[in-house]
């Protein structure tokens, strides 16, 4: 047991005491917990539960959708809707957001979520997450499309779960960046992860280096004097991450610091990025600098950035604040054409082909 401890609800009311709408936002977030221990519970029983496996089905982003997948988006539709909470709630799964019941209240709040992050991991026993985003609507109208596109800096709430060996709930409502642990024995978020902080400084970073022939120039120049350690400008060796799910990626970097890439590349001209800005960047980046770290596209603080459709696509990288900093001004220096030029290792120094060989 813990006796003493601070649970979420408690942590939550003494956290929204001066915010307009507290009592509702609070209790919007309980519901969204509660649809978190629901997933989780799927996602532990796994295979034993016939929760496994792809289903014969396209989500709108045009991506094969996992068995798991649309139960979670379930899970989290149906644990939100009916309490006055919210006015409507956009997800990852669905083209158009989800109108609210006739039979329902509406309230002051839109949700906004990926109802399973990294789920492609799920049938080998990887970590995934949940990301959820909170916005408000004073409309008295049911909202449009349009009031989901507000920029990520108007946020009142963010958070993700990730489903590992214990599951944790992490959160901000603008005062820090907490993280909770799920007591099985008691059905409680605990307060585990206080006022989480990201180093400043990492020697740590999260690339998916397949897609190398296809990043710009700073990005390129980022990795490579990574790789090179001790013997490269850096002075100092590098380690390297790629989980292939972004909850449990940013989950390592607020525990220990380090940086996430998921840059803008040439793979696919028709996408200036790979990540959903509703549904993954902008809560994330909101956990993040509430951390103390650094969320970018590379050229922009994502929380700027002006949503233009509800199923945009954005470059995104953050971590550990002079890492960060760091590759922006990399892509400063690119685009006034005074960076170092990228030079293949085909003509590294000890290449046979180098250019002065």
């Amino acid at each position: 047991m813990h006796l003493g401890r601070t649970t979420l609800s408690k942590f939550l009311i003494q956290q929204l005491t001066e915010i307009e709408g507290a009592a509702d936002l609070g209790a919007l977030l309980i519901d969204v917990a509660a649809a978190v221990k629901a997933i989780s519970a799927m996602t532990a029983k796994g295979a034993l539960g016939d929760f496994l496996g792809k289903l014969d089905a396209t989500n709108v982003q045009g991506e094969t959708q996992q068995k798991l997948d649309v139960l979670a988006d379930e899970v989290i539709i149906k644990s939100c809707e009916w309490g006055g909470l919210v006015a409507g709630m956009a997800t990852e799964e669905r083209e158009q957001p989800h109108a609210i019941p006739a039979e329902f209240p509406r309230g002051r709040y839109l949700l906004i979520f990926d109802p399973l992050d990294g789920s492609s991991n799920t049938d080998v026993n990887v970590s995934v997450g949940t990301i959820f985003s909170v916005l408000r609507h004073d409309k008295p109208e049911a909202p449009v499309t349009a009031d989901f596109l507000q920029p990520g800096r108007r946020q009142v709430a963010a958070g993700y779960a990730v489903y590992g060996p214990a599951t944790m709930f992490v959160v901000t409502v603008g005062k820090g960046t907490h993280g909770f642990t799920l007591d099985r024995e008691i059905g409680n978020f605990i307060l585990t992860h206080p006022n989480m902080q990201i180093p400043a400084e990492t020697s740590e970073f999260a690339i998916n280096t397949s897609n190398a022939r296809f990043w710009e120039p700073p990005v390129h120049r980022y990795v490579t004097e990574c790789q090179a350690g001790k013997t490269g400008d850096r002075g100092r060796d590098f380690n390297m991450r790629w989980i292939a799910s972004m909850v449990a990626e940013v989950h390592r970097i607020l525990i220990r610091g380090g940086v996430f890439m998921y840059p803008k590349d040439t793979k696919d001209p028709r996408k200036p990025g790979r990540l959903r800005l509703m549904y993954e960047a902008n809560p994330i980046a909101m956990l993040v600098e509430q951390a103390g770290g650094l969320a970018t596209t590379g050229n922009q603080r994502v929380l700027d950035l002006q949503p233009t459709e509800l199923h945009q696509r954005v470059p995104l990288i953050l971590g550990s604040r002079r890492e960060v900093e760091r590759i922006e001004r990399y892509h400063a220096e690119h685009a006034q054409g005074i960076d170092r030029p990228y030079v293949s290792p085909l003509f590294s120094e000890r290449s046979m082909f180098r250019p002065d060989a």
